[in-house]
């Protein structure tokens, strides 16, 4: 058993793929046309870290109380976490695409961390390991 997808809320497609696979490396999976539970045409957008592993699905908000979602999936609270093995590295490219890091990096007991939003506004653990 595991976990396949996790929906993450977009403002909007196209940026969002750019974010996930350009600024973070992910891989688009699938990018493929659907309809929304009434009819209305919708994209089904799925990224992958490289390798595989749990996907995210990248879903449009549908309406005002999806639109007041963007951003604010965990309530403020950090809700996503990636994994490196590069840590250094993968900081300063996230930081020369312009990621925005609401706490610089720092050392803890399970490895280094520091917090970014995506381009929703979502907050993530970029994590790797101890130095």
């Amino acid at each position: 058993m595991r976990v396949d997808l996790v929906t993450v809320i977009v403002a909007e497609y196209d940026p969002a793929i750019a974010f996930f696979t350009e600024v973070l490396g992910f891989e688009l999976t699938e990018d493929s046309p659907s309809l929304t539970n009434d009819g209305r045409p919708k994209r089904w957008v799925v990224v992958r870290p490289p390798g595989g592993g749990t996907g995210l699905l990248l879903a449009r908000a549908d309406g005002p109380r999806q639109e007041s979602a963007v951003g604010d999936q965990m309530a403020g609270r950090v809700g996503f976490f990636l994994q490196v093995d590069d840590f250094a590295a993968t900081f300063e490219r996230m930081r020369a695409h312009g990621v925005r890091f609401t706490r610089e990096p720092r050392t803890e007991s399970y490895g280094q961390v520091a917090v970014f939003l995506d381009i929703a506004g979502n907050k993530w653990d970029l994590l790797g390991p101890a130095v």
